[in-house]
């Protein structure tokens, strides 16, 4: 790996097989870096708490790793499906020194976002940080193509179960914690094929700035990351292998991001290191603008 952020991670991804939802780390041919061998922590999180919703794989991964390092416990939620995804990650928090605490469950369930914060309050003693990650990603080639139920669902995990969760952590929260949500490049340039995607986080994004407006005089901050395109197992779901070889190479960098890459914007909104930014969406999406 090089500096030159053109040629430092990837550029093609060949032969990489389809999947079917939920996707998992452990079928990807080509492995994301999450900053396994890469990210150093400073001690920005040290005795802090996170709860990070996917964080069993991808980007969600990537942050649990870099808390960790950074000095925090972490409680990660994922579906059923995912527990080997779960289990490595686990697996690297623990040798950072650091509690992890497994969470399964669909969050589309009410009683499970109040349970994850619950427990996670419970075992761990606290909470500090809520990292709303989880994402279900719908394609569509056209009008007609998007169907009811999976339109629901994607409301209901990624805009949905973010306020629940919300509401049943700030409660916990003392001035100083903070919220970050995970949106996405969709949310500005809504490409045809993803018009429920795009719309879901076209929504986070602005339920970001409401929350931090609305939590701003509890000084709790709320902000968010919007991704380009990233190499994570949800890539294998929605794109076919032709495609995915060439994925993000019509970004100005000229490749996708790794997940390693999206790590230290999430670091910096939870730290003191963000302590004046609230309502910011942070792009990081290898140029592509989000005006």
């Amino acid at each position: 790996m090089t500096d030159d952020p053109r040629t430092s991670q990837p550029t093609r991804f060949p032969s990489e097989p389809e999947q079917k939802r939920p996707g998992f780390e452990t079928a990807m041919r080509t492995k994301p870096d999450h900053g396994e061998e890469s990210y150093v922590g400073k001690g920005l999180l040290e005795g802090r708490v996170a709860l990070v919703t996917g964080g069993d794989s991808g980007i969600g991964r990537a942050v649990a790793i870099a808390y960790a390092r950074e000095g925090a416990n972490v409680a990660i939620s994922y579906l059923e499906a995912e527990q080997a995804d779960a289990d490595e990650t686990k697996a690297w928090v623990e040798k950072a020194g650091r509690r992890c605490l497994l969470l399964p469950g669909d969050i589309r369930d009410r009683a499970l976002c109040t349970e994850l914060v619950e427990r996670t309050v419970g075992e761990l003693g606290r909470l500090d940080i809520l990292v709303n990650n989880a994402a279900a990603q719908t394609t569509n080639e056209d009008l007609n193509d998007i169907d009811d139920d999976t339109m629901e669902e994607a409301f209901a995990v990624n805009v949905i179960a973010m306020v629940r969760l919300a509401k049943a952590a700030v409660p916990h929260m003392q001035p100083g914690s903070t919220i970050v949500n995970t949106t996405s490049i969709q949310a500005k340039v809504a490409t045809e094929n993803m018009i429920v995607y795009a719309a879901t986080k076209g929504a986070i994004s602005s339920l970001t700035i409401g929350l931090s407006n609305l939590l701003a005089p509890k000084g709790i901050r709320v902000n968010a990351v919007a991704p380009g395109p990233v190499w994570t197992p949800i890539q294998p779901i929605a794109k076919p292998s032709d495609k995915l070889e060439m994925l993000g190479q019509d970004t100005p960098l000229g490749r996708a991001g790794q997940p390693s890459e999206l790590a230290p914007a999430f670091v910096l909104l939870a730290s003191k290191e963000g302590s004046y930014i609230s309502g910011a969406v942070i792009p990081v999406t290898g140029g592509i603008p989000m005006y």
